[in-house]
């Protein structure tokens, strides 16, 4: 079967360079790293991913208190009271679901209640499916003034369709982050061409899409959207912080902090999870915050490389 959308070569981002401007800045200080995304406008174009290992709660209070977007994880929480605590101190309040029988009862309960929700991000491996299709239509009916994020998903047909079911932007990526074992497990995904994928989507796409996974230094952030992102997802390169969930593990003394797949079994307790694993990352010796800042300043250095004050020159940046 012919493809609908294709571009002729894959491509990762460690094979991708990008070509210098003119810079016009007297120091990278100058450069505006912020997005906007809904009715919101943040820090800078990154995400945490929405994972256990990732973000808890208090993070989540942290990053919209300081201007940064967020994503909560969905497992094990009082995802109704998450609202209600963020509503009352008057933050952005951003969840995820599933398309599970919960995950509908936790839409009645937010209409039934009247609280603000702001972002929803419906959160399944597979996201161009007939359940995704249901619940952006459920969640578009009930909660009109939500922005809803859809995914995952890693083709351009999947695009046309997740904006035709009413999706505000889209996460692009199946199987190239490092605790996902999608690829291997089922021959699917974008592994070790996702820089690629996100590009190919990008040309069709009229929402904004979230590049996500595969980063694994800070100038892929900075490729992701040149190649057409407006928001980046990290994983592990936003764990083993040290106000990162999770218990500080000891080996050779060393010492790691435990960063597992969302559909793993050690996040499941399920011996059938097959799409997810569990790793080490090493204890880094920084906050979040201090991660946040860090990586603003890497998007400020790339802002003066592209020629120009904000992220929108990193539109007119070439590569090859």
């Amino acid at each position: 079967m012919k493809n609908t959308h294709s571009i002729n070569m894959k491509f990762d981002y460690e094979q991708i360079n990008l070509i210098p401007n003119k810079c016009i800045v007297n120091s990278r200080s100058e450069c505006d790293t912020s997005v906007i995304l809904g009715k919101n406008k943040f820090n800078i174009p990154v995400v945490p991913a929405n994972m256990e290992c990732v973000i808890n709660q208090d993070i989540a209070i942290r990053l919209a208190e300081n201007g940064y977007f967020y994503i909560m994880h969905r497992f094990d929480i009082n995802q109704l009271e998450f609202i209600r605590k963020m509503n009352n101190l008057n933050l952005i309040s951003s969840i995820s679901i599933g398309v599970n029988d919960d995950s509908y009862n936790l839409i009645d309960d937010i209409v039934k209640f009247g609280y603000s929700v702001d972002y929803i991000t419906i959160d399944i491996a597979h996201g161009h499916s007939i359940k995704m299709e249901e619940m952006i239509r459920y969640i578009k009916y009930n909660l009109p003034n939500t922005f809803v994020i859809a995914g995952n998903i890693s083709n351009p047909d999947a695009i046309e369709d997740l904006e035709k079911w009413g999706a505000d932007a889209i996460k692009v990526g199946i199987g190239p982050g490092s605790a996902c074992t999608t690829y291997p497990a089922t021959g699917f995904g974008s592994r070790n061409c996702q820089a690629s994928v996100v590009y190919e989507c990008s040309l069709v796409a009229k929402v904004p899409i979230i590049a996500d996974g595969g980063i694994k230094v800070p100038g892929d952030i900075t490729k992701s959207i040149v190649l057409g992102a407006t928001m980046v997802m990290v994983g592990g390169m936003m764990s083993g912080l040290k106000d990162s969930p999770g218990h500080i593990i000891q080996v050779d003394n060393k010492s790691y902090k435990e960063f597992w797949g969302s559909a793993s079994s050690h996040q499941s307790g399920k011996t059938n999870r097959i799409e997810g694993k569990k790793n080490l990352i090493e204890l880094k010796d920084k906050t979040i915050l201090e991660e946040a800042e860090y990586l603003k300043e890497c998007l400020q250095s790339s802002i003066s490389y592209a020629g120009g004050k904000d992220l929108n020159s990193l539109n007119n940046v070439k590569w090859f």
